[in-house]
């Protein structure tokens, strides 16, 4: 007896053995294909995964069909910006960070750019390189490697007369705002001997809200409130049990779900769909029941660029083959005219008076002895014009008082601790600076700042606002 149940116990161990192998062959059919290759000498093989590929949603075909009816029906152009689409669901793992995009902002301009047609797209999301080169112009470091005259002398500067960013006519504002984890659930584990398979379905959803705003009025033209749910699935089997003293633990299985962050980018390109169909009076409605769920290979791009015939009108059947002839001559009719363009952006007028960035705009105002004294974003130094703008003080201030006002950029909008503390080093730098050109410390008077419980922003001309005015006397 004693020898049948060693040659059980052998037979066990040779059976695990074998079903551990197997396993093995199944991990090495489970890898990826991946091409290992050298990248340096001496470095050891890196695995290579697929190419780089075009980020397609299942709306490609919704949204090249949408952009070919804008320009159908001709509803002209429209310059659209996009600000902040946050994520307001406060859902975070410390393991993998936030539960949802934080790009969705970033998503939107995409879906902007994949209609196309009349739609132009304004950059207010990040306009941070913008905002720098126009220092950089106002301070007159800004060139193109040419002479420009600038009142009648030539400079290697950039005149700048303003004008020169487009408006936007309207703009999409929103935000990630729910995140429902397991709203159904489901599944079955079948074992004896704790050996047995497993299976469970389980459903998420998110939703968003995105409003598009007048950028003249304000008016929030519409708004658009949109859901989805993800579906997901696992599946396995195990084994766990001992055979004579040698315990086997093996598990097998996969799950898969619906990619999160893919589908919420389907819903914003969606919400702008709407939201870009309620502000040009077009109904999309016949463009998003091509929806079939599929993501096709091709992108909205090339769907458009693919379309041998003019975009067909909406609401009407298609031709029989009876009319085929027909349908080719008023095809061929309405090619011999093609639909005019849309209206390009009016350009800027050509320039009148002196460039903004010039020492006279500087100091030009109502009045000729009011100065005018720039200041960067949250700088406290004083650069090359505004050095020579100091200059010009203390001369003026040989002949009389002189009425200075101190400028920033309008996007400083800090608290009222903050603003106090940076005006306070900037009005010192200017009462040492005048000082070391003969002008006495008790010569500057502050005749206004504003008080520490007035947090608004006094704007003085375009993009810029007043922080202090002082009055200048040569004592």
């Amino acid at each position: 007896m004693m020898l049948k149940f060693k040659n059980i116990a052998r037979i066990g161990k040779v059976s695990t053995a074998a079903v551990i192998v197997s396993m093995l062959g199944g991990c090495v059919a489970l890898k990826p294909a991946l091409n290992a290759q050298k990248l340096g000498r001496g470095e050891v093989a890196t695995p290579m995964g697929s190419p780089v590929r075009d980020n397609r949603t299942p709306l490609e075909g919704v949204m090249a069909c949408f952009g070919d009816r804008l320009v159908q029906q001709r509803v002209g152009t429209k310059v659209i910006a996009v600000g902040d689409v946050k994520d307001y669901t406060s859902k975070y793992s410390i393991n993998e960070g936030s539960a949802v995009t934080q790009g969705g902002s970033l998503m939107v301009y995409s879906a902007l750019g994949k209609i196309g047609g009349p739609i132009l797209i304004a950059e207010r999301f990040d306009p941070t390189v913008a905002e720098r080169e126009l220092g950089y112009t106002d301070r007159r470091q800004l060139g193109d490697g040419q002479v420009h005259a600038v009142n009648g002398q030539p400079v290697p500067w950039l005149p700048y007369f303003g004008g020169t960013i487009t408006k936007s006519d309207y703009f999409i504002v929103g935000g990630i705002t729910e995140v429902n984890y397991n709203i159904q659930s489901g599944g079955a584990q079948f074992q004896i001997d704790n050996i047995g398979p497993k299976a469970r379905t389980f459903t998420t959803s998110v939703a968003l809200d995105l409003r598009i705003v007048d950028s003249k009025t304000l008016v929030v033209v519409k708004t658009v409130s949109l859901s989805k749910q993800f579906s997901g699935y696992e599946v396995g089997a195990g084994l766990f049990r001992f055979f004579g003293t040698t315990l086997v633990d093996i598990n097998v299985g996969s799950k898969g779900q619906e990619p999160l962050q893919l589908g919420i980018r389907t819903a914003l390109e969606e919400a702008t769909i709407k939201l870009v169909a309620a502000v040009n009076g077009v109904d999309p409605g016949e463009c998003l029941a091509q929806y079939d769920g599929r993501v096709p290979e091709k992108t909205s791009d090339e769907i458009r660029a693919a379309r041998a015939l003019p975009v067909p009108a909406f609401g009407h059947a298609a031709p029989s083959p009876a009319s085929a002839s027909a349908a080719e001559e008023q095809i061929a009719a309405a090619s011999a005219v093609p639909p005019p363009p849309p209206a390009p952006v009016a350009a800027p007028a050509a320039p009148v008076g002196s460039a903004l960035n010039s020492v006279e705009a500087k100091g030009a105002s109502n009045s000729s002895d009011l100065v005018i004294v720039p200041f960067e974003f949250g700088d406290v130094s004083i650069g090359g014009a505004a050095q020579s703008l100091l200059d010009q003080i203390a001369q003026m201030a040989a002949k009389g008082p002189v009425e200075v006002m101190i400028v920033a950029r309008d996007t400083e909008n800090f608290d009222a601790g903050k603003r106090d503390a940076l005006l306070d080093q900037r009005l010192a730098i200017i009462i040492a600076s005048l000082s070391n050109r003969g002008i006495a410390a008790g010569a500057v008077t502050v005749t206004w700042r504003p008080d520490k419980a007035d947090t608004s922003i006094h704007p003085d001309g375009p993009g810029r606002q007043e922080i202090a005015r002082l009055m200048v006397r040569k004592k």
